[in-house]
């Protein structure tokens, strides 16, 4: 008698407990710096490993984690990948340097990194074909909401604790993690393991490990660093490149790859996942610039900057299964097209703000954003994945959310380096009329020094001071300009892969869809 599935739904709170855990700590600490900073007595570049540690040990597991499964068979590799995230948790609670921190942290990435690609690719295969859309608008709760909630819950955490329980926290929710992954997820017959005496793919391990450690490094360090004229940055993007590009050439004529780069052959998965690089590129790049937008230039605290983000995460939860019960009735496509117009609307708005908005403006922009977002995330992992087979899903999911993770890093550093250069072209060119032969800057000066002079200072001191106000307001509006510029640089990219995304084929449906993904 053929066993009984699990319960879809149990199987969905099996995997998406871990996966919410993991999503929330590559971002969780990025608020406790300053606390981890003083604890330990770090300095401000040293601390930033620790963030920068889990990126890139995440980053190399997350495309072999489909692999891995056939080493130790997806449960196991599932339940051994929650002890090892849960157990490095509990260290990094407890660590007592900076250099226990940063390796505790690499430990914790190792076994975080295949818990989103196996939490999708299980869910994905629990749900009929039909309702993938569904799958995927659960596993996107997790996915969206997890940078969002994370530094929210890490301030509140920090502040009202210690930084040391943004891991410990994980503790107890890894454990029943364990409980409820030992239950409910089985591994199916069709699973290919791998058999003893098979090769391993030792070449592409050790080419995509070092590829992937010197990019996480360079994408996250490159700014502060200033990129390509710091020799250190240099040295990994030469590696990073031709370490990356000998990994492609070699994946593609290995008979076991570790990595099967031949997924790429199905017209819909190579699309959505260049949209979905893209789409994540400008969606973490706007994450990044709203809250800086409103805390350095309008004086906003970091709790109404929660204000402002916390009502876009809530729509996000309603509108999610909304999106995926659409994907039923509604080709995706058209779904997905709405989702990225939407998401370039809401970043145009932006682009129109002036440092006079009110409050209620700013939450506005930030929902329909939310609302661009949900229509975007799910219908396009649902159209990516239409026509892998089950016994690919792992190996598809694998590198799906790899190709998601590195568009969010490039879009972080492409938007603060391009704010960076942006302000420094706008105050070159505003500071061109900061002279005394230009009437209308007399004009500001002379009623700035007139009132201090009348109130508080003597007339040199009120002239120095009246220069420094102006200088400090035109500093103030050159980097405004420079978050409206990449506000509608990020727009852009939406709106160009509304066009992309047509390439994509309609996704099947009941009786239509493939035998293997049944």
């Amino acid at each position: 008698m053929a066993e009984r599935a699990p319960n879809k739904w149990l199987v969905t709170i099996a995997v998406m407990v871990p996966t919410l855990i993991e999503i929330l700590d590559t971002s969780i600490a990025n608020v406790a710096l300053g606390h981890i900073q003083g604890s330990l007595s770090a300095g401000q570049d040293e601390v930033t490993w620790v963030l920068t540690s889990y990126l890139v040990s995440n980053a190399i597991v997350i495309p072999i984690s489909g692999f891995l499964s056939k080493v130790f068979g997806r449960r196991n590799y599932l339940l051994l990948s929650v002890v090892v995230f849960t157990a490095a948790s509990m260290l990094c609670g407890l660590a007592t340097s900076l250099g226990m921190l940063v390796f505790f942290r690499i430990v914790q990435g190792i076994g975080g990194g295949g818990l989103q690609p196996m939490s999708q690719a299980i869910l994905l295969e629990a749900y009929p074909p039909r309702e993938r859309g569904l799958a995927m608008a659960i596993f996107a709760m997790g996915a969206v909401l997890g940078p969002i909630l994370g530094p929210l819950l890490g301030g509140y955490i920090t502040d009202n604790y210690s930084w040391r329980w943004i891991f410990n926290i994980n503790v107890p929710v890894g454990v029943l993690a364990l409980g409820l992954i030992w239950l409910y997820i089985k591994d199916p017959d069709y699973l290919e393991r791998r058999k003893r005496g098979d090769s391993v793919d030792v070449i592409g391990l050790a080419l995509l490990s070092l590829g992937l450690g010197c990019l996480q490094v360079v994408l996250d360090k490159g700014q502060q660093d200033d990129w390509f004229n710091d020799n250190f940055i240099l040295t990994l993007s030469v590696v990073a490149a031709v370490c990356l590009t000998a990994f492609i050439a070699w994946e593609l004529t290995c008979k076991e790859p570790v990595v099967d780069l031949k997924v790429f052959a199905d017209r819909s998965f190579a699309t959505g996942n260049m949209v979905m690089f893209f789409g994540f590129f400008a969606f973490f790049g706007a994450i990044v610039l709203l809250p800086l937008y409103l805390q350095n230039l309008m004086g906003y605290t970091a709790f109404l900057s929660g204000v402002v983000l916390g009502p876009g995460g809530l729509i996000m939860l309603v509108i999610l299964p909304v999106v995926g019960k659409l994907t039923q009735k509604i080709d995706a496509r058209f779904i997905l097209c709405i989702g990225l117009l939407v998401s370039a609307y809401s970043l145009f708005n932006m682009a129109g703000f002036t440092l006079g908005i009110d409050l209620g403006t700013a939450i506005t922009a930030r929902n329909i954003q939310a609302i661009g977002i949900a229509f975007f995330f799910v219908p396009l992992s649902y159209l990516t994945m239409a026509y892998i087979p089950k016994e690919g899903m792992n190996n598809a999911s694998a590198v799906f959310n790899l190709l998601r993770n590195l568009g969010g890093s490039f879009g972080v550093a492409f938007v603060t380096t391009l704010l960076a250069r942006r302000a420094q072209f706008h105050q070159a060119r505003l500071i061109e009329n900061l002279t005394p032969y230009d009437l209308s800057y007399q004009s500001a000066l002379e009623r700035i020094k007139a009132y201090l002079g009348a109130k508080f200072l003597g007339a040199h001191d009120a002239s120095q001071m009246a220069g420094a106000a102006l200088y400090k307001l035109l500093l103030q509006q050159a980097n405004a300009m420079a978050f409206y510029d990449v506000f509608h640089a990020q727009g852009l990219f939406f709106l160009a892969l509304a066009v992309l995304m047509w390439i994509m084929k309609k996704p099947p449906s009941g009786a239509k869809a493939p035998e293997g993904l049944h």
